[in-house]
């Protein structure tokens, strides 16, 4: 059975197209600069890498482009494409309609077109790559992935505010979590490789990247996790700040003139560690500036591994212990400093690294980071969103 699996951004989508008998992935590629000015497509196969430089006015063009590519004669992979079996297409909002992965239909589509309101930076170009993707492969399966479904299994004292409880029937206003394909997948390696049944397991995953969560995973299920109705709130991230006192926003919007819109831009877009640091929202550069004496850099590393290391502490507690600590995603499987930092004086938690290993290279493997005499296991371990999604469609076909 081959998927292809589609995450489709404002300006850009990406593909990958897997063997679901082996898992393997036969190409990975993407659009860039949709709709924008020097539009180009990177096709990676085996034999190589293959770059094209044409216009892209929508998504249904990228569709077609990619399509183009994986049966070309030179570069393609597939004879046609009657090869794929079914498409996945990532989704950020369920807005709580669904718990789970589903099979496209109208119906479902004209739920997810109801909650782009709920996630307004991501949800219309999901859609449209839906849409696109369904028009130029109108007879292929197709299912939706959403990131939130994962945290579905938190309980309502987790994702309930305590706003008027009318608000959260009436507007849907809760905790819903994201990056859940990834949560999801890392978790279910940790568990693989404590060797324990699921349900006797206490994990917390750290996705650790341009945005970042952290979530507790108590007997394979989501039990808490810091992003909240948006993917604004918890740690402090690249450029968005992470949990803030939300009367900062009438402040600011009376010292700036700005407007709620211009607060909530401000808040995604100028502030986390890029605004804090003035340097960068890479944390390779974080690193590197802080490392040559730039005080504010630091201040923005200490800051971003305090938040992750307050999460960690209070999901500890949430469940009452924990066997097995997980870092993934860019920052998470990257950047050994910051690993350091969240896990230094966590002793009391059981929690030691062992400094060696914490310095590996990521190579792509899962490593076991574990200190001598550490009662939780730490392990950073490559995520694959992608491969998640694959997994699902397939198992909403067979």
């Amino acid at each position: 059975m081959k998927i292809l699996v589609v995450n489709a951004g404002s300006s850009s989508l990406k593909y990958q197209l897997f063997d679901m008998d082996t898992e393997k992935v036969i190409v990975k590629g993407g659009c860039e600069r949709i709709g924008i000015r020097g539009s180009k497509l990177t096709h990676k196969t085996e034999k190589g890498e293959t770059e094209l430089e044409q216009d892209m006015p929508n998504h249904k063009v990228a569709m077609q482009l990619v399509l183009q590519a994986l049966v070309h004669p030179e570069y393609g992979v597939i004879g046609s494409m009657s090869e794929i079996d079914a498409v996945g297409h990532r989704v950020l909002h369920s807005g709580g309609d669904f718990d789970r992965s589903v099979l496209l239909t109208d119906e479902v589509l004209a739920i997810c077109k109801k909650n782009a309101e709920l996630g307004p930076l991501h949800m219309p170009a999901n859609i449209l790559g839906i849409e696109a993707c369904r028009e130029v492969m109108p007879d292929t399966p197709m299912a939706l992935v959403f990131d939130t479904a994962f945290h579905a299994t938190m309980p309502p004292h987790a994702y309930m505010y305590a706003i008027d409880y009318d608000d959260y029937k009436n507007y849907k206003i809760r905790r819903y979590g994201f990056h859940g394909t990834s949560h999801k997948y890392v978790s279910q390696e940790a568990i693989k490789y404590l060797g324990k049944p699921a349900n006797e397991t206490k994990i917390i995953t750290c996705h650790l990247g341009g945005g970042s969560s952290v979530s507790a995973v108590l007997g394979g299920k989501c039990a808490d996790t810091s992003m909240g109705f948006t993917p604004l709130a918890g740690v402090p991230m690249g450029t968005r700040s992470g949990d803030i006192d939300p009367a900062v926003l009438e402040y600011l919007a009376a010292k700036k003139n700005y407007s709620v819109l211009d607060c909530v831009n401000y808040l995604n877009k100028q502030c986390g560690v890029a605004g804090v640091s003035g340097v960068s929202s890479d944390f390779r550069d974080l690193t590197k500036a802080a490392a040559e004496g730039n005080e504010r850099a630091q201040l923005a590393l200490d800051m971003f591994a305090y938040g992750v290391k307050k999460y960690i502490g209070a999901y500890v507690a949430a469940m009452n212990g924990l066997d097995c600590l997980v870092f993934t995603a860019g920052i998470g499987e990257n950047t050994w400093q910051v690993r350091k930092m969240i896990c230094e004086n966590m002793d009391v938690f059981g929690i030691r690294i062992d400094e060696k290993k914490n310095g590996m290279k990521n190579d792509g493997a899962l490593h076991d980071i574990t200190g001598e005499g550490s009662k939780v296991r730490v392990l950073v371990i490559p995520t694959n969103e992608e491969l998640v999604i694959a997994r699902e469609t397939k198992e909403l076909l067979v």
